[in-house]
C-alpha cells in the first residue's frame, strides 16, 4: 500500500493565498515552485507567476523571486533577483499554514523593503494603524508583530538566511536545475 504524501515535494507547484485579518482574500500567486520543505520552512520560487488581486486585477511577476515562509515567525520574505542586485520585500504576516488548496497566511499590512544597496524602509504604517482600528487587532497581535519587525531587522543587519547572497545563489541555482527537468 502506497503512503500518502504529506505535502508538496521539491519541484511541485503550489498556490499562495494571502488574506486580511477579517478573512477576506487579499492576493493569490499561482504556480510557485517548491524548492524545499521542512517541518517549519517552505522555500519556493516565483518566476513570471500570475498574481490576482482582491479586486480581480491580474499581473505577472517580472523577475525570479525566492520566497521564504516559516511556521513560527510572523513574516515572510520575497527576494527579487534583479539586474542591479537583490531587492527584498518582507511582509509582516501570520505564520503560514499549508493545506491541499494553498499555502495561506494573514497579511498584516506592515512591510519592510530592502534595496540592493542595503537601505531599509518600513512601509504601510498608516495602513496597519487603519486596519488595526477597523478590524480590532488585539494587543497581543500588535506586540507579536512589533517584536517580529525587530527579528526581521536583525536578520537583515546580519545577513541571516534569505538575506545572505549565498542563500540566494544556492536556491536560485536549485530553481534553475529543477526548471530544466520540467
Amino acid at each position: 500500500m502506497a503512503r500518502e504524501a504529506k505535502g508538496p515535494k521539491e519541484g511541485d507547484f503550489i498556490t499562495i493565498k494571502s488574506y486580511k485579518h477579517d478573512g477576506s482574500l487579499h492576493r493569490t500567486w499561482r504556480d510557485t515552485m517548491v524548492l524545499k520543505t521542512s517541518e517549519n520552512v517552505l522555500i519556493g520560487c516565483n518566476d513570471h507567476t500570475l498574481v490576482t488581486e482582491d479586486d480581480g486585477r491580474r499581473w505577472v511577476t517580472r523577475e525570479p523571486a525566492i520566497v521564504y515562509f516559516h511556521k513560527h515567525y510572523w513574516f515572510n520574505i520575497v527576494a527579487m533577483i534583479r539586474d542591479n542586485g537583490v531587492s527584498y520585500y518582507c511582509n509582516l504576516a501570520s505564520p503560514y499554514v499549508l493545506d491541499k488548496e494553498a499555502l495561506k497566511y494573514i497579511d498584516y499590512d506592515l512591510d519592510v523593503k530592502v534595496f540592493p544597496d542595503g537601505e531599509r524602509r518600513l512601509l504601510d504604517v498608516d495602513e496597519y494603524e487603519e486596519h488595526g482600528a477597523q478590524w480590532h487587532y488585539s494587543a497581543d497581535t500588535d506586540r507579536i508583530l512589533k517584536a517580529n519587525v525587530k527579528v526581521l531587522v536583525d536578520w537583515i543587519k546580519h545577513k541571516k538566511g534569505p538575506f545572505s547572497q549565498d542563500y540566494i545563489d544556492i536556491w536560485y541555482s536549485r530553481y534553475q536545475e529543477l526548471s530544466r527537468r520540467q
